[in-house]
């Protein structure tokens, strides 16, 4: 009785008698469930324009922050250093699309998905050839990112607000917001859902793969200098970063591969419930279960809804 004292009632007790502490809690969530989906979103825009999870986007988080940081490091001033940046991940998308995408036309989704494997390690490799190994810091007050906290009295107590935490939040959901109205709403955004649905079919209508597959390239490459410089400023830019973004996979199962919304609530999600069940439920089990409990999250519903929330649900008659 006493075990599921302490799993059943006893969390939501101390949820009843420390308000603020749960809302500190909530807020730590959200924040980090914004950037889950923030990431997500890079892995569901190159999802829909190939159909083939990219493994990459992890390291191409990494792989931005290093160059941002990189070239300041060399001298180079440090919004110059971030148009240098979405530069190079503009040269990357081209660079992939040529390389690796243009010869592998019309191959089973399993060839292009190893094709993402390989470069991921290639980034690894040119990554620590160019910018070395050790961990760095973000360049977050160059950028003119806030530093400090906020205190708000709250139900007898006071919840701590970091300024970083705010302004991440705040850029990765107007991201969010301005990626997805731009792929619903503009002529891009429908040539995409052509390209998605089947490239044979957007071909013969003159949609262009490769101009499609750049541009979603790109704008990926953006979502993950975004995140790189948001989790960069909230600890500090190594490889170990790429292992965060892995985070997306439960995200993208909750809210379906192809969902730009179902990304956002999946996130939420994900961040949410990490951070309460590591904060009320981790003490249980020894603590440090925010590293798994987002894929047991994902495994459970992959067995009631394997489509996700806001997938689409495919019946296919034998």
């Amino acid at each position: 009785m006493d075990i599921l004292y302490k799993i059943f009632i006893d969390p939501f007790m101390q949820m009843g008698g420390a308000p603020d502490l749960l809302i500190q809690v909530l807020w730590e969530g959200l924040v980090g469930g914004v950037l889950y989906a923030l990431i997500a979103l890079g892995f569901v825009l190159i999802f829909k324009a190939s159909g083939v999870f990219n493994f990459a986007q992890g390291i191409m988080v990494v792989f931005a922050a290093l160059t941002l940081v990189g070239l300041y490091e060399k001298g180079v001033p440090a919004f110059l250093a971030l148009a240098l940046t979405v530069g190079v991940m503009l040269l990357l998308a081209y660079s992939v699309e040529r390389i690796v995408l243009k010869p592998l036309v019309n191959q089973p989704d399993i060839i292009l998905f190893m094709a993402t494997f390989g470069l991921t390690y290639f980034l690894i490799g040119l990554g620590e050839l160019i910018f070395g190994g050790s961990p760095k810091q973000m360049i977050a007050s160059q950028l003119y990112l806030p530093k400090g906290s906020i205190d708000i009295p709250m139900f007898g107590g006071s919840v701590m607000l970091q300024k970083i935490d705010i302004a991440a939040a705040i850029i990765a959901s107007l991201m969010v917001a301005g990626l997805a109205l731009f792929f619903q709403y503009t002529r891009i955004g429908r040539a995409l859902r052509a390209v998605a649905d089947s490239h044979k079919a957007a071909l013969s209508v003159g949609i262009s793969l490769e101009q499609i597959w750049v541009i979603v390239w790109f704008a990926a490459g953006i979502v993950a200098l975004a995140t790189g410089i948001m989790w960069g400023a909230r600890s500090e830019v190594s490889f170990a970063l790429q292992i965060i973004a892995l985070k997306a996979l439960p995200v993208l199962i909750l809210g379906g591969f192809t969902s730009i919304p179902g990304a956002i609530v999946g996130g939420l999600i994900i961040g949410v419930g990490e951070k309460i069940g590591e904060f009320y439920w981790g003490p249980l089990l020894g603590n440090g279960i925010e590293s798994w409990l987002a894929y047991m999250i994902a495994l459970a519903f992959l067995l009631f809804r394997p489509q996700g929330l806001f997938g689409e649900k495919i019946i296919e008659r034998i």
